[in-house]
């Protein structure tokens, strides 16, 4: 989330997570994130998500007249998939692996201009095209699922895929990989132990709400808050990720 300084109009961001099943009013949590970045009752927003449905109905329930973008940095994943089983079709069978390589980078721009019907009549053409494959290429029916996942969520999601192309070049934001790296900073395994333990929903939650204080600076500030007299630095040196 992006606003801007009134003293020196320098972009500053502010990171928020919970637990869903445990935070108990969080339309009002990501109200009082927005309002404090300077949000406008009137303003625009556009939010950007992997889709999932209870996040949308979230973002939703927060602002009807919002925007909703599938985020193309979890449909890209899902197409460099596609074509990494190309390539190692192409091994396999060059002649058809080549021509399935070549199909299946169609869809990727159509979903770029937002065209989705072009793009899953195009999908559907690339399963065609791959099902002599099934008995030949070791990996098939890893190309198929991975195929029909594709289909699926395109499809599933084509309200919040635009012609991604005048965004982009307009300096407006297309995809979040900065939010999934801010994910994982404040979810790291267990503050970067190299193998992850069990979590308990509380502790998750509370974790989450301390990672967060932490990266933005404000940790020191609660802890002088609750303790005034004791000389604590109002800035936290940055976390390891």
């Amino acid at each position: 989330m992006i606003t801007s300084n009134e003293a020196d109009k320098t972009p500053s961001s502010k990171r928020f997570g919970f637990v869903q099943t445990l935070e108990t009013k969080p339309k009002r949590r990501l109200y009082e994130v927005l309002h404090a970045q300077g949000l406008q009752m009137n303003q625009d927003i556009a939010f950007l998500s992997d889709g999932n449905d209870t996040l949308c109905a979230f973002q939703l329930e927060m602002s009807p007249q919002a925007t909703h973008i599938l985020d193309w940095f979890h449909l890209t994943m899902k197409l460099t998939v596609l074509e990494q089983y190309g390539k190692g079709l192409v091994q396999c069978e060059a002649a058809l692996g080549e021509e399935i390589r070549e199909k299946s980078t169609r869809p990727k721009w159509s979903l770029w201009h937002g065209q989705v019907d072009k793009a899953l009549g195009q999908l559907d053409d690339l399963a065609s095209a791959i099902a002599p494959c099934h008995g030949t290429y070791a990996r098939g029916t890893q190309l198929g699922k991975a195929l029909s996942a594709l289909r699926t969520y395109s499809g599933h999601n084509r309200h919040g895929i635009p012609h991604d192309g005048p965004r982009y070049h307009d300096g407006e934001a297309i995809a979040t990989g900065v939010v999934a790296s801010t994910v994982h900073e404040v979810v790291s395994n267990r503050f970067g132990q190299k193998q992850p333990r069990p979590w308990s929903k509380p502790g998750a939650h509370l974790l989450r709400q301390t990672r967060v204080k932490t990266r933005d600076g404000e940790l020191g500030a609660i802890f002088k808050r609750w303790y005034p007299d004791r000389d604590i630095e109002g800035e936290e040196r940055p976390a390891a990720a």
